[in-house]
């Protein structure tokens, strides 16, 4: 028997309009980079890693496949599940902190090596937050009749930012990307609610300084590693757990439903020990949970699109279930989004 629930968007007069993910895709690239082969470049080890994150290994794109390149796979993939042509896209919203270059937008990329001629597109910048900021974004033009079919899309090469001789940062990121196609289906409730949070107070527990008008990019700049990611690991981690926890409570309660009725919870792979906790404290079995971090790392706004892919490859999720995505990144953002599937 199905969970009963409440629609939060019933209440809005959509004209039985609703907003469904249709299909999804996702893409990573050939190169394995394990704990071991960090083990000859920096400090660190095997046990040292696992132990604190849950990693195992990443993907790393080749140097010259860049964000739009595996936006724009992974865009396919989800098409092709979708039964759409590049010709019915209406829309393509790139999450990502990784674009191909400051502008134009890595969309206008995507679109152009997609073949969808007639598309607007733009990118967002929500960090790890973004796919799931960008399915409210995306639903809100599908719910108003504005478009039929829009494709979002998170998608990170965070190799190409990333301190290799800092052991603290350089075991944690990966690259990758996820897309799905949002569009109305009948007889499905879709995309119920969703929960999205800021704090820019705290904005410099994880950043990358150098790049932007703030700091411009100098030689300076480049000596000092301003252009790569920087992270407060202790306090990111806290504000995550708590963050995660109060969104995905809020969306739950929007839907007047228990983290029981969930059939699989997706949150942001950023470190298993994030999970645990934020797991534990929804009340959620080790069986909801949907974890792939040991071998992508935290790949930033793809995450949790590249994790939806893979549950619905591996049939955790079934058509009728109930599915909480839960994000955490810098910003700080965050956001959680239930989905009737």
């Amino acid at each position: 028997m199905k969970a009963k629930f409440k629609n939060p968007r019933a209440k809005h007069d959509f004209q039985g309009r609703t907003c469904s993910i249709t299909g999804v895709g996702s893409y990573v690239p050939e190169k394995i980079l394990t704990n071991a082969d960090l083990e000859k470049t920096v400090e660190t080890s095997d046990e040292w890693i696992t132990t604190r994150t849950g990693i195992k290994e990443r993907r790393i794109a080749a140097k010259e496949e860049f964000t739009s390149d595996m936006a724009a796979k992974a865009a396919q993939r989800a098409m092709k599940m979708a039964g759409v042509a590049a010709s019915q896209v209406d829309l393509i919203i790139v999450a990502t902190i990784t674009p191909d270059m400051p502008f134009p937008a890595t969309a206008c990329l995507v679109q152009q090596k997609i073949g969808a001629k007639r598309t607007a597109a733009f990118d967002l910048e929500a960090a790890c937050s973004g796919f799931i900021y960008g399915l409210e974004i995306g639903q809100q033009f599908i719910m108003s009749r504005t478009y039929d079919t829009v494709l979002v899309i998170g998608a990170e090469k965070l190799s190409s930012i990333t301190d290799w001789s800092d052991r603290n940062t350089c075991v944690l990121f990966g690259d990758g990307a996820g897309a799905a196609v949002l569009q109305n289906r009948e007889n499905s409730h879709g995309l119920l609610t969703a929960v999205m949070g800021a704090d820019g107070a705290k904005a410099g527990l994880l950043s990358m300084p150098g790049g932007g008008s703030a700091r411009p990019a100098t030689a300076d700049s480049v000596a000092a590693k301003l252009h790569f990611l920087r992270m407060d690991g202790k306090e990111t981690f806290k504000n995550a757990v708590q963050a995660m926890q109060s969104a995905a409570q809020e969306v739950l309660k929007r839907c007047e439903i228990d983290i029981s009725k969930i059939k699989c919870v997706i949150p942001h792979q950023a470190n298993q020990r994030i999970i645990d906790v934020v797991g534990e404290r929804l009340g959620a079995t080790p069986e909801q949970l949907f974890v792939n971090l040991h071998k992508y790392g935290n790949t930033s706004a793809a995450s949790v699109a590249i994790a939806l892919d893979e549950a619905v490859a591996a049939k955790r999720i079934q058509r009728g279930d109930l599915v909480l995505l839960v994000v955490f990144g810098a910003g700080l953002t965050w956001g959680a989004a239930v989905i009737e599937w």
